[in-house]
């Protein structure tokens, strides 16, 4: 299954309906993370932009997910790219310890 990069920018201000949203998008994220769908999911530090790694059929597949964030409509320049090379130590196999 193909891996796709979403980049996403957040709001410059986060208004009372954004933060009441955070727990609920929160939840549906941890949701897709167990279900292997999301890979990666990392927001910036000034709280600016976001990065999803997500595994999908196809560009459109993966947009039909991310229109179901609950903070979608909040998102603005979501972009969507197909990687050609997605690795990471996560993925790998853990160092086995003869201890």
């Amino acid at each position: 299954m193909p891996t796709f990069v979403v980049s996403i920018r957040l709001p410059e201000t986060f208004d009372e309906e954004f933060i009441s949203l955070i727990p609920q998008h929160r939840a549906f994220i941890n949701q897709l993370l167990s279900e292997k769908i999301v890979e990666v999911y990392a927001i910036s530090s000034d709280r600016s932009r976001g990065w999803v790694t997500m595994n999908g059929d196809d560009a459109a597949a993966v947009q039909a997910v991310v229109e179901q964030f609950p903070l979608y409509r909040y998102l603005h320049g979501v972009e969507i790219d197909e990687l050609f090379i997605f690795d990471s130590t996560a993925s790998r196999f853990p160092h086995i310890s003869l201890n």
